[in-house]
């Protein structure tokens, strides 16, 4: 495959000519954020910016409090209506980022604009939701108070905005996947600028359909050739007594396109609760609406039948300008998620021990998320997705997209959480419930270790920019929101071949 080809846009169409502008933030306030006059707006003798220039600083998504992290213990009576309140939340924020991206020079330019049809209709509708929680709650427990203050959003600006004068043409930057060096977690910053294609920048009306891009990401500084990495992958020494065994399950590498942009785990019951596409390899019952019944009694790609374990991720698209069959559909088009969907070239999911002792079982219906797929406007508190290339993978990426030299493929892996509190299946942010080895290898004080899932995932892309993960619109695609699920349905008898084989030491499939 070639290289995919992208088109600069004349940054002059895309420069402010303002100097200032307003950015409406969380709960009505108003703060000022800086863009730089057109050139030779107020320039002043002996100044090489003029006296009006100012950092550049742009609006880019929308930015919620995530209110599944401040939720108490859900009763089970209040589980189903809590999840679809949450699965709600998430398609308020979404409609949100449509209506702020199809306006957004606009609200630059009128920044009650945005408070007035994005951010206060918003608000409402988060306030309603988080009260239909609260409601749901106390019917069955102590009614939790405070979370009302989680209701307001804010636009954000641009944390990557490169600082430059209107004298220099951003778009004449060097590739930022050039500029190397470091541990690879904070590279390739260039920034978009003011001045870059505001189809990669997030919204607005700018897309250059030439480049194929959603119009909300990703930047090409979201990508660092992995040649100017430095190795950086440490794990925990090995003592006596770990368990040194590994399980392999082959569940192909979703050649049959099972897609949907459901997610039976953060938001079931909820038709496109993901608002991205989802590969699914293993179980395929599942769906929104499957239930642990559903799930062992449906059909499984895994090649021993006693794996019918559910194994899904974001697809990989490039984003060439070729329309994929879900153009226009949730969780594609619709949802800001362009381009071809991309079938892995491999697919390997092991499960393997722990570097200080034995594993237990891990219990049928487990379910699990690794990573976060909000982890943009989240913070990376719970970002667990690692990107590299083959023959370099002792340089893993967190942050950034890996550009890899020819001949080599792109790699995402997840490590998955390997300990578990022994009693719950699953928890109220879904993610309580099990827990990451510490940084000896030891599982956390009331917590046991379990067979670790390590999942891997290998794409023949054209090197270079032009590939993304798809994501929640308002993440912009970014690399560190990419994230795995899954749910255990191993039989007992299976789940005690993987449990005999990691801990005698024995390589099994």
């Amino acid at each position: 495959m070639g290289r995919t080809s992208r088109k600069k846009r004349s940054t002059l169409a895309n420069r402010a000519i303002i100097a200032s502008a307003a950015l409406i933030l969380g709960g009505g306030g108003l703060a000022a954020v800086n863009v730089y006059a057109s050139a030779g707006e107020g320039a002043s003798p002996g100044s090489a910016h003029g006296r009006n220039w100012q950092p550049v600083r742009q609006a880019s998504t929308i930015d919620c409090p995530e209110v599944v992290n401040e939720i108490p213990e859900v009763p089970d009576a209040a589980r189903a209506e809590v999840d679809r309140e949450l699965a709600a939340m998430d398609t308020q924020i979404t409609d949100a980022y449509r209506e702020f991206a199809d306006r957004r020079d606009r609200m630059a330019r009128d920044p009650q604009l945005a408070q007035n049809t994005v951010l206060g209709p918003l608000k409402a509708r988060r306030t309603a939701s988080i009260d239909r929680i609260a409601t749901a709650i106390g019917r069955s427990a102590e009614r939790p108070e405070g979370l009302g203050s989680l209701a307001p959003c804010s636009l954000r600006a641009d944390d990557e905005a490169e600082s430059q004068g209107p004298g220099e043409d951003p778009g004449q930057s060097e590739d930022p996947g050039q500029n190397g060096g470091g541990d690879g977690q904070d590279q390739g910053q260039n920034g978009g600028g003011d001045g870059q294609d505001q189809g990669q920048n997030g919204g607005g009306d700018g897309q250059d359909p030439d480049q194929g891009r959603g119009g909300n990401g990703p930047e090409d500084s979201d990508f660092v050739d992995i040649q100017s990495v430095q190795p950086n992958v440490d794990k925990p020494a090995r003592r006596r007594g770990a368990s040194r065994g590994t399980f392999l399950t082959e569940c192909g590498r979703n050649q049959n396109g099972k897609f949907n942009p459901d997610n039976v785990i953060a938001a079931p019951g909820v038709g496109n609760g993901a608002h991205h596409m989802h590969d699914y390899v293993g179980n395929q019952a599942t769906d929104a609406f499957s239930g642990d019944d559903d799930l062992a009694a449906g059909d499984t790609t895994c090649r021993n039948q006693g794996d019918r374990s559910t194994y899904y991720w974001p697809v990989l698209r490039l984003q060439n300008g070729e329309a994929e069959n879900d153009a226009a559909a949730d969780g594609g088009g619709k949802d800001q998620n362009v381009g071809e969907i991309q079938t892995p070239s491999q697919v390997t999911l092991k499960f393997v021990g722990n570097p200080t002792g034995k594993v237990t079982a891990m219990p049928r219906f487990l379910r699990i998320i690794t990573g976060d797929a909000k982890a943009l406007t989240n913070g990376d508190a719970n970002a667990n997705a690692s990107w590299s290339c083959t023959g370099f993978e002792d340089r893993q990426l967190k942050d950034k997209y890996p550009i890899c030299p020819e001949g080599s493929q792109v790699v995402r892996s997840f490590a998955f959480q390997s300990c578990w509190d022994g009693r719950n299946t699953d928890s109220a942010n879904h993610r309580t419930h099990v827990a990451f080895a510490q940084d000896d290898g030891r599982c956390p004080n009331g917590f046991r270790a379990i067979p670790q899932l390590v999942q891997r995932i290998v794409y023949d892309v054209p090197p270079g920019p032009g590939f993304a993960v798809d994501s929640f619109p308002e993440q912009l695609h970014k690399p560190v929101t990419d994230h795995g699920d899954f749910i255990n349905v191993f039989d007992d008898k299976l789940m005690r071949k993987v449990v005999s084989c990691i801990n005698d030491g024995r390589k099994c499939r």
